[in-house]
């Protein structure tokens, strides 16, 4: 990690304003149904290959692959001219790496050159708004700019794992705690004046249920359409590495767990041993993160286990891991408010870390694993009832029916290769093997439902709050509108 003030502190408000607005728009009127446990999608590589702990959108699967998604950062290159201020590429790029992490996105190459060109525009938007406000004579309290920026350095102290790994960053990045402080004063005071002429050039309209139906029916197409979904059920047949080596990465794993109860800190430990190259330099900190952002096996561990222990080893397709959860706590919202999920229940995360002692795999253990699944798959072929092959060879640790049923999932949610091959099927048809990172997946086709646009009734609970986001963002828009057609912007990325 660096201490950068805006991944420390995220995007301006005003940035998170915008975004959030289209966040939550889509999330009140598309919920699409993808179940947590659905196979995850990821990057088509050999199964062999895989070394993050999570196949979600917690950080260290992110800091290797979103690296990859948004390319080489080119740290002195600027991005835009706004009046006299300039936006940095490096930063644009570490906003669409945060961006990705905190969603649990894996999109496609062009999705994130679209992502990229968005945030870039947001932070134009930030800047004009804060010339905005200093043109206005707006001013922020410094007692309340210090609390926040307390906050961020407790946050960062938090992240890394102990006082020593922080003081080691520190020296890395050749800063002292108060060239620090003054980096994070700065950014506190711009996100906190935007903050502030948003509220007041901008308040929020309640929107009654009348309206809100009104809109929708005056309006339709600036509502998502609900997405094209498949229903299908699994055979997982994962790589494995033969019982030799597995039983030398839990034993190393053990023994990194007897140090930690002998005294050592568990971030020094992490350090030291954990083979998550995205986590173990700040200590195996993993972050927040939320239920389908892991596999299975970790996300267990991490939302069931007892508050600063350490956990007994983990198996997950990446390894043996060690896990000691720090905290949990609910999704908050802009408005600070709990999140809630489909049921009801407020969103919970999860703040963890981890030591991950990997399982080597070789082309061997590759090639059994692609064997069995062609058996299955020819098994299948002949017309073998498909429930008793599920019983016989799935190893699929996601929530599943007994028939190996995942339930409806969006066919955008689906990586490219698995989108490939699951197109092509008919309805009762089963795919040949299909590789993700895990090893290779049978799946059977039950049902399709095209996209096609929400029913009032689908959405009605959820349209007041949805409505008063798109009318909100209008008006953000048309402002940030006005502001543009005063200022100079040039954008040069």
């Amino acid at each position: 990690m660096k201490f950068s003030s805006r991944a420390m502190l995220g995007l301006a408000a005003t940035c998170a304003v915008a975004l959030a607005v289209l966040a939550a728009a889509d999330a009140h009127t598309a919920p699409a149904p993808t179940p947590a446990s659905a196979p995850k999608p990821a990057a088509p590589a050999p199964a062999t290959k895989s070394t993050a702990p999570a196949s979600g959108s917690a950080s260290t699967a992110h800091k290797t692959t979103t690296h990859h998604a948004t390319g080489p950062q080119e740290l002195d290159r600027i991005a835009a001219v706004v009046n006299d201020d300039v936006v940095l590429q490096s930063d644009v790029d570490e906003q669409v790496m945060l961006f990705l992490q905190r969603n649990g996105a894996r999109p496609e190459p062009q999705v994130v050159d679209t992502l990229r060109k968005q945030i870039l525009d947001q932070m134009i938007n930030e800047k004009l708004i804060v010339i905005e406000a200093k043109r206005l004579g707006l001013t922020v309290s410094p007692v309340e700019v210090s609390k926040q920026v307390d906050q961020a350095i407790g946050d960062a102290r938090q992240r890394l794992g102990s006082d020593e790994a922080f003081r080691q960053q520190l020296a890395k990045e050749n800063l002292t705690l108060e060239k620090l402080r003054a980096k994070y004063q700065t950014e506190v005071e711009r996100q906190m004046l935007a903050q502030r002429l948003v509220a007041r050039q901008l308040p929020r309209k309640e929107v009654t249920q009348s309206e809100a139906e009104a809109y929708f029916k005056q309006y339709p197409d600036r509502f998502p359409n609900l997405p094209a979904q498949v229903r299908l059920s699994v055979i997982q047949i994962p790589v494995t590495a033969d019982s030799a080596t597995e039983a030398r990465g839990r034993a190393a794993a053990l023994a990194a767990r007897r140090r930690i109860a002998a005294g050592e800190k568990f971030a020094k430990v992490a350090s030291e041993l954990s083979e998550d190259p995205g986590s173990a330099k700040s200590g195996g900190d993993l972050g927040y993160f939320s239920r389908g952002a892991m596999e299975p096996g970790f996300e267990n561990a991490a939302f069931s286990m007892p508050l600063n222990t350490v956990s007994e080893p983990v198996r997950t397709p990446f390894g043996w891991h060690l896990i000691e959860v720090l905290d949990r706590d609910t999704v908050k919202t802009v408005a600070r408010a709990d999140s809630l999920g489909p049921d009801g229940k407020p969103l919970l995360e999860a703040h963890a870390r981890h030591i991950l002692i990997r399982v080597q795999l070789g082309e061997a253990d590759a090639d059994r694993a692609h064997a069995l699944a062609q058996h299955v798959y020819e098994e299948a072929k002949k017309g073998t009832d498909f429930v008793t092959l599920v019983h016989h060879y799935s190893k699929y640790e996601g929530q599943v029916g007994p028939d190996g049923d995942v339930g409806f999932v969006s066919v955008a949610s689906l990586q490219d290769n698995i989108r490939a091959g699951v197109d092509t099927l008919e309805t009762g048809q089963v795919s040949e093997p299909l590789v993700n990172q895990v090893g290779y997946n049978l799946f059977k086709l039950t049902d399709r439902k095209p996209a096609r646009p929400y029913t009032l009734e689908e959405i009605r609970k959820d349209l007041p709050q949805a409505v008063e986001d798109l009318k909100q963002r209008e008006r953000y828009d048309a402002w940030v509108t006005s502001l543009r057609a005063k200022a100079h912007v040039e954008i040069r990325s």
